[in-house]
C-alpha cells in the first residue's frame, strides 16, 4: 500500500508540472502567446525589464525546471534510487522561485511603470513554497529503522 506522503508529493507535483508546462513552457517559446493566454504580463503592466525577467524564468523553467521536476516525479513514482536527488533538486527550485518572485514584485511595487496586482501571488506562492519545502524532507526521509550500534 502506498503512503499518504507519496500521494501528497505526487498529486500536487504533477498538477504543478502541468501548470508549468502551460504557464511557463509555452510562453518560453512564444511570450506573446503567454500574454494572450493570460499566463504572462505585457510590458505595459510590468515594464520591459519585467518582461525580460518573466521571460527568463519561463525559459529556465522550460530547459531546466520542468524536465527535472517531471523526471523526479516519474522516478519517485517508480521508486528509483536516484529519484530523491533529482526530485529534491526540483523541489529546491520550487521553494526558491516563489521567494524570488515575491521579493522582486514587492520591491518593484513602487517602481515607475509597474502596475501588476500581486495579491494572488501572495496567496498562492507561499503555499507552493511551503508544500515544496515539506516535500523535500518527505521525499528524502528514510523510513527504515536506524541501525543500532553493536
Amino acid at each position: 500500500m502506498t503512503s499518504a506522503r507519496f500521494w501528497w508529493i505526487q498529486v500536487p507535483g504533477w498538477l504543478l508540472f502541468v501548470y508549468l508546462v502551460y504557464a511557463q513552457g509555452i510562453p518560453a517559446i512564444d511570450y506573446d502567446l503567454g500574454i494572450a493566454m493570460g499566463t504572462q504580463e505585457p510590458a505595459e503592466v510590468i515594464t520591459p525589464v519585467g518582461v525580460a525577467f518573466w521571460f527568463g524564468f519561463a525559459f529556465a523553467d522550460l530547459v531546466v525546471y520542468i524536465p527535472m521536476l517531471g523526471m523526479g516525479l516519474a522516478g519517485h513514482w517508480k521508486g528509483a534510487s536516484w529519484a530523491p536527488y533529482v526530485l529534491g533538486g526540483a523541489l529546491g527550485i520550487t521553494v526558491y522561485w516563489p521567494v524570488v518572485v515575491l521579493s522582486a514584485a514587492f520591491d518593484a511595487s513602487d517602481a515607475p511603470g509597474w502596475l501588476l496586482d500581486t495579491t494572488m501571488f501572495w496567496w498562492v506562492l507561499p503555499v507552493i513554497a511551503v508544500w515544496a519545502l515539506w516535500a523535500i524532507f518527505a521525499c528524502t526521509a528514510n523510513d527504515r529503522p536506524a541501525e543500532t550500534a553493536q
